[in-house]
C-alpha cells in the first residue's frame, strides 16, 4: 500500500508542476475506462500502478483506519471516499 501512496503523491507533485502533465493525467477521465487509462499513463511514465493495486491500497487503508477507531467495530464512524486514493488524487489535482 504504502508504495501505492508514495507513488501517487510524487505524480501529484510533479503534475502541480508541470501543466502539461496534469493536463495529461486529468484527460484519462474522460476515457471509456478512466482507471485503466489513469494507471495506463502511470506506467508509460515508469510508475507501475496497476487497477487492483490502486482499490487494494484504499481498501486497506479504510479497514486500517476502521480498525484503529473505537475498537473497529460496529460504531466506527464513517470514512466516507476515504479509500478512494484515486478520487481523492484527482481532487487534489483538480484544486
Amino acid at each position: 500500500m504504502a508504495d501505492v501512496v508514495e507513488m501517487l503523491d510524487e505524480l501529484q507533485n510533479k503534475a502541480r508542476k508541470d501543466e502539461k502533465l496534469r493536463k495529461k493525467l486529468l484527460a484519462t477521465r474522460a476515457e471509456e475506462d478512466p482507471v485503466s487509462a489513469f494507471c495506463r499513463t502511470c506506467r508509460e511514465m515508469g510508475y507501475e500502478l496497476y487497477e487492483m493495486e490502486l482499490i487494494v491500497a484504499g481498501e486497506e487503508f479504510h479497514a486500517a483506519m476502521k480498525r484503529s477507531t473505537n475498537g473497529g467495530g460496529e460504531n466506527s464512524p464513517m470514512l466516507k471516499d476515504e479509500d478512494d486514493f484515486y478520487e481523492l488524487f484527482f481532487a487534489n489535482l483538480e484544486e
